[in-house]
């Protein structure tokens, strides 16, 4: 049987120059700075009587508060170093993470400070609630900012995105930054260790300002000379059954885009109803250096649309995202899971992923025939690489079909799982049974690599 030499993904990331070390001591750095410049303010002469305390919490809260806050403007700005460094999948836990911490602390800074005033002053806090909304200047505005980051936070929560359409969940996320901009003007109207103080005015409006920069040369001006650059177009579009079409889209020079299969980008298709939305879709073909493909699901509005996008159509993408490669491969054997649509980046991984005949197994989940996308590329892609192939067909609401994909069943399919690196790739609530079933079938959490369809 060939043997295969796997690649070290990690490697690859710290040739760059940034490692996930270097980020944590930049993030724990601005930190102790943050709070060095509370401290320098002269806060902890407050601090004998309890209204004092709470009002110097509550400053230090909101202190850090902001400094999360841009932080999270960071990991949204789509910054390469920071991809190649920790990985696409990290930064979003990060993300998620560090904007309910960030939110918590700028409530608390909200209740605190309006406790330690209702206490100094001698105050109900209702009173002193209206008094800070009416009489301070900024106080009002930082409530509406507050309120929209609030929002925001809610509408990432896993129970709820996943009831919102995507559009509707972009669209709430933009009120991020006029929550970020109401805050600024906040912390420069009003904050107690901003005014009067050079050292601090320096250092956070240099934190403003490399955030907003960061975000846009990232998420706006690379976009658009990447597209001028490789000029990017729809050259094809394919029905591959019902509700599913490929887009094949050409350009120059496409090999120094590096992409791998596995890995995604996200596409903004210049159409005159749909220029201003990105959405993230894998490669369904191995990158050839002259195309890129993608083949999409009509789950929504933007992705039903794509259907009527005619070649010619000028694209802009951004990217390549993600760590769902053949790199992440440690062992020598690797079965390959896919559910519904979440076949695009399996079936880009089963054409050039190294190994020779039987290292790899593709197990398909569908509902029924009529839901296989990609059957006969799958079947040549298989019989070609020496492959086992599992279509595992079924409705999930049928009692037959609820112990399909459990550990007796893979066991079944595969007998040796638990020596194998495991790729999953599907819709969230599959992607997530699957990872409890590997666990139950004792497959190692590290031997799993999964790519969920979240936004």
């Amino acid at each position: 049987m060939a043997s295969v030499a796997i690649p070290r993904h990690r490697v690859h990331a710290r040739a760059r120059g940034l490692t996930g070390f270097d980020l944590a001591a930049l993030f724990t750095g601005n930190l102790v700075l943050v709070a060095g410049l509370w401290w320098r303010g002269g806060e902890l002469s407050n601090l004998h009587q309890i209204g004092g305390v709470l009002t110097s919490g509550g400053r230090l809260a909101g202190l850090l508060g902001a400094y999360l806050i841009l932080v999270q403007v960071l990991l949204l700005a789509r910054i390469p170093a920071l991809e190649r460094a920790v990985g696409f999948e990290r930064l979003t836990f990060w993300h998620r993470v560090n904007g309910r911490t960030a939110l918590g602390l700028l409530i608390a800074h909200a209740a605190l400070i309006s406790i330690g005033y209702a206490l100094t002053d001698r105050l109900s806090l209702p009173r002193e609630v209206w008094s800070l909304l009416t009489t301070f200047p900024g106080v009002l505005t930082a409530t509406a900012g507050l309120l929209a980051l609030s929002g925001v936070v809610v509408a990432s929560v896993v129970i709820v995105r996943r009831r919102l359409r995507y559009e509707t969940w972009y669209f709430v996320h933009l009120y991020s930054y006029l929550g970020i901009a109401l805050a600024f003007s906040h912390q420069i109207a009003t904050g107690h260790d901003f005014a009067g103080n050079p050292v601090a005015q320096v250092y956070w409006k240099s934190l403003y300002a490399g955030s907003l920069a960061a975000l846009v040369v990232f998420r706006v001006a690379a976009p658009i000379a990447r597209g001028f650059y490789h000029r990017l177009q729809v050259i094809d579009v394919i029905a591959e059954g019902p509700g599913v079409v490929t887009l094949w889209i050409g350009g120059r020079r496409l090999d120094r885009l590096a992409a791998r299969s596995g890995q995604f980008f996200l596409f903004r298709f210049l159409t005159r109803d749909r220029w201003w939305e990105a959405h993230p879709y894998s490669l369904s073909c191995a990158p050839d250096g002259r195309h890129l493909r993608i083949t999409v699901k009509a789950l929504g509005d933007f992705s039903a649309s794509l259907a009527r996008v005619r070649p010619g159509t000028r694209v802009l993408a951004e990217g390549p995202f993600g760590s769902f490669t053949a790199a992440a491969r440690r062992r020598r054997r690797a079965l390959l899971i896919a559910g519904g649509v979440g076949i695009t980046p399996i079936r880009a991984l089963l054409q050039d992923m190294p190994g020779g005949p039987g290292d790899m197994t593709v197990v398909y989940r569908a509902v029924g025939e009529r839901d296989v996308i990609f059957r006969e590329e799958l079947d040549e892609l298989a019989s070609r690489r020496g492959a086992e192939l599992h279509y595992v067909l079924g409705d999930h609401r049928d009692p037959a079909a609820r112990e399909l994909l459990g550990p007796a069943h893979l066991r079944h399919l595969v007998p040796d799982l638990r020596a194998r690196d495991v790729f999953v790739c599907g819709p969230p609530a599959m992607a997530d049974a699957v990872r409890r079933t590997l666990r139950r079938a004792g497959v190692p959490r590290r031997q799993v690599i999964c790519e969920g369809f979240g936004y």
